[in-house]
């Protein structure tokens, strides 16, 4: 008999084929929408669902019944509140590691466009413009990746041995530097990460701690001709304060593929990042490729399986506290 499964609307369409091929489970499409896919829980009485980035704050974890699976679609899990699942004896999983490549290709391509002004020229040619910009080289500039875990390290490999990038990597406060392949320095100081870097590029996880960890006083220590890049999560950035840093001039650019809100609302109408010229703006797209969005789904899917054989030791659980009280 085959596992019923809810996964929600956008996750379905990014990998249709491997969950409707899925051995032994059953999977249905439902909404993103927290409300409705609680009813759709309740009326179809599943107890596994996989769901996408959106934020879940309460119903669907009064919908599944205890020992349910919440599982990510993917890595960050900020949008999963982890204590309310654990209360209501709800497992968690996302999917480490599935999307490091095509996260890293994809920054590596952001920065690119960044230093030749690709979005500029682009946009003026559509217009019916020939307006030619001088860019730069990237061989021999200064990259910062502020969170060199799996993905920077992709990313430290792919720009230095790639372009001849000289590479710094920061990481968290009070963690040991140690050597990593392909980077030049690690250091746990932000600012000493930043101070002769060319582009910065911030890949730190979403938490409570990180919220607009890249705030007015971290921008103020980036080089004026820098270039900020953000493929990680929108909430790490002040985003009023990034605007304000791009309008003035203060940092020479910044490529966002993530927002605090999403779809994209601005603060408030005086700090629209779409205003700016300096800003390259992609719709959380990082990790959107046949390949990442195939493994994402055949990682969910055997968190799901593990969760009913009860091999809970080799999923990829979010919030192992509740194994306590399963």
């Amino acid at each position: 008999m085959s596992i019923p499964v809810l996964v929600t609307d956008a996750e379905y369409k990014r990998a249709e084929e491997t969950f409707r091929t899925a051995r032994g489970i059953s999977c249905t499409v439902a909404s993103s929408d927290e409300n409705a896919l609680a009813a759709a829980i309740r009326a179809s009485g599943v107890r596994h669902v996989i769901v996408g980035h959106q934020s879940y704050v309460g119903p669907l974890y009064d919908a599944l019944p205890r020992g349910g699976l919440i599982a990510r679609f993917g890595v960050g899990h900020d949008g999963v509140d982890k204590p309310k699942a654990t209360a209501a004896g709800l497992l968690c999983t996302n999917a480490p590691g599935v999307l490091d490549q095509s996260v890293a290709e994809f920054t590596m391509l952001m920065l690119g466009a960044a230093s030749r002004h690709l979005h500029t020229m682009a946009a003026s040619m559509h217009a019916g413009q020939w307006q030619p910009m001088t860019g730069v080289e990237l061989a021999g500039k200064t990259l910062a990746i502020i969170g060199i875990g799996r993905i920077g390290q992709r990313l430290a490999r792919i720009a230095a041995l790639g372009f001849g990038m000289r590479v710094i990597g920061c990481v968290r406060p009070g963690k040991p530097p140690e050597s990593i392949p392909h980077v030049d320095r690690v250091t746990d100081d932000f600012g000493t990460a930043v101070r002769e870097a060319d582009f910065v590029c911030v890949l730190v996880p979403s938490t409570p701690e990180t919220r607009h960890y890249v705030s007015a006083e971290r921008l103020a220590m980036i080089p004026p001709h820098a270039w900020f890049i953000n493929t990680a999560r929108g909430a790490v950035v002040d985003e009023r304060a990034l605007h304000e840093a791009l309008a003035s001039g203060r940092l020479a650019g910044a490529a966002l593929d993530v927002f605090d809100r999403e779809p994209y609302v601005p603060v408030d109408d005086a700090h629209d990042l779409r205003g700016l010229p300096n800003v390259l703006l992609t719709p959380h797209v990082g990790s959107a490729t046949p390949e990442a969005n195939r493994a994402m789904a055949l990682r969910a899917l055997q968190n799901v399986r593990l969760a009913v054989e009860g091999r809970f030791d080799e999923m990829d659980v979010l919030n192992p506290a509740v194994l306590a009280v399963l």
